[in-house]
């Protein structure tokens, strides 16, 4: 049995793996400093932009598995390990678990966009995704909106961003759109001086732009007037049911009628007189 040959052993094994293995230490503790200078100085330069705190976090998340994926496979290589293989892997397991998470990376993406562009922000009332209400919370994947009846829905970003999005509270004023029929035997001008009268009474109505009042339509059963008056958007639906109401109240103290759909059906007798 041949003696183990220790100088051999060393300069030939353990002196260059011992090397190998210092630079792959140097490589992997500077390449995480590194990385963590060039995170804070991004951090600080999205920090400055108008960009929503919760896509600067998934952001910054994003780059330090990136870089902290990269500090491996460059130790690795310094290591001797072949990454080539390694790189292979993790590519194909990335496109695997993209496969498997398509619907949840389109909804990233399109809670992405949504906090990039903010067709909304929290508090708006809007209309999105089959579903109206407040929203509450908006997350990567899903938004969180509260709806009138006070329940908690979670719709998915996809869902959202994919379809129309309606802001009611993106404007700071809103008009209200109302339609009153009077009947044909009614005074035109007499109901159309009481709606402009309720309109104007209503403090809340705004002066500028002017609330209109016109005849609308000669409908079949009735004379239409479109009532447009224009509010702040906090005070739409308060406005929206005192008008009416005082417009209902009004048209009966004036002995203005309110026509509703009917149908007259008349009987004719036919007399079989035997023939």
């Amino acid at each position: 049995m041949e003696s183990i040959n220790i100088q051999q052993l060393l300069d030939g094994y353990l002196i260059p793996w011992g090397i190998n293995f210092g630079m792959a230490l140097l490589v992997f503790v500077g390449g995480r400093i590194l990385a963590r200078l060039i995170i804070s100085v991004i951090s600080k330069g999205l920090s400055k932009t108008r960009m929503d705190d919760t896509l600067v976090h998934f952001v910054l998340s994003i780059l330090r598995v990136l870089f902290t994926l990269l500090v491996v496979v460059a130790a690795l290589d310094q290591l001797g390990v072949d990454t080539t293989s390694l790189v292979a892997l993790l590519g194909a397991a990335g496109l695997a678990v993209g496969l498997a998470l398509k619907d949840s990376l389109q909804n990233f993406a399109s809670g992405v966009m949504l906090v990039v562009f903010r067709p909304f922000v929290a508090g708006d009332f809007i209309e999105a995704g089959g579903v109206a209400g407040v929203v509450e919370r908006i997350s990567i994947f899903s938004t969180l909106i509260k709806t009138g009846d006070n329940r908690e829905i979670i719709v998915p970003n996809g869902s959202i961003f994919a379809g129309t999005i309606t802001n009611y509270s993106a404007k700071p004023t809103r008009r209200i759109d109302m339609v009153f029929g009077i009947g044909y035997d009614d005074d035109l001008l007499k109901a159309k001086e009481v709606l402009m009268r309720v309109v104007a009474a209503d403090e809340r109505v705004l002066k500028d732009p002017a609330p209109a009042v016109a005849v609308a339509e000669l409908a079949d059963s009735s004379v239409n007037f479109n009532v447009r008056p224009w509010v702040n958007t906090a005070d739409y639906w308060p406005v929206r049911s005192d008008l009416i109401e005082r417009i209902k109240l009004e048209f009966d103290r004036e002995g203005i009628s309110i026509p509703y759909p009917q149908t007259d059906v008349h009987l004719k007798q036919v007399v079989n007189n035997g023939v």
